[in-house]
This record gives structure tokens, C-alpha cells and sequence, in this order.
């Protein structure tokens, strides 16, 4: 088994955590219908109070692009863009296994 995983980081305007966290908890329940998404967790940390971290798990990178494309997904990036300031992609990873992950060979 190996699956594409994405530890990105968001940061947003001075005050505009909260507003991104639920944009990204709608990305999040938008994602429940999708077989191809098996993790899908938004985060915070104390000690950076203008950062929000997505940490995802895919089936394939092929399927996490696929995502992008998807009208629910262009209509939460549209509205989120505003209060965005820097997005960067901490680090992409194969998740090979563990708790929460599916162990089919897909």
C-alpha cells in the first residue's frame, strides 16, 4: 500500500484563523463523499495564531489533483483566497500504513 499524503500550511491575515478553519472544515465535510480522500484534518497551533495546517491522505496524487477541479472545492478556494496571505506545502509524504488508513492495495 502506498498512499499521497500533504502537510500544507495556510496562513491568513491578522484575525481571519477562525474564518479560515471553518472554510476548511467545509473542504473537509465536502471530502466525506469522496472514496479517493481517506484523511482529510484541519489544525491549529497555539504559537502561530495566524497559521492553519491540512493534513491529507489520497489514494493517489492523481486523485488530490482531480480534487481541485471539483466546482465544491473551486467555490471554497474563491472565498477563502481573500484572507489568505501564504500557502506553503510543508512536506509530501507515502503514507504506508497505520491506524485510520484503509489497508486495500489501491
Amino acid at each position: 500500500m502506498s498512499k499521497f499524503s500533504l502537510f500544507g500550511k495556510f496562513t491568513v491575515q491578522e484575525g481571519e484563523r477562525d474564518p479560515m478553519v471553518n472554510l476548511l472544515l467545509e473542504a473537509a465535510e465536502s471530502m466525506k463523499n469522496l472514496e479517493e480522500c481517506e484523511i482529510y484534518l484541519v489544525n491549529v497551533s497555539e504559537s502561530e495564531p495566524n497559521a492553519v495546517y491540512v493534513y491529507e491522505v489520497w489514494k493517489s496524487e492523481e486523485a488530490h489533483q482531480a480534487s481541485l477541479t471539483l466546482e465544491t472545492t473551486q467555490t471554497l478556494i474563491r472565498r477563502a483566497k481573500p484572507i489568505i496571505t501564504g500557502m506553503e506545502r510543508v512536506k509530501t509524504l507515502q503514507t504506508r500504513g497505520g491506524k485510520g488508513i484503509g489497508q486495500d492495495s489501491n
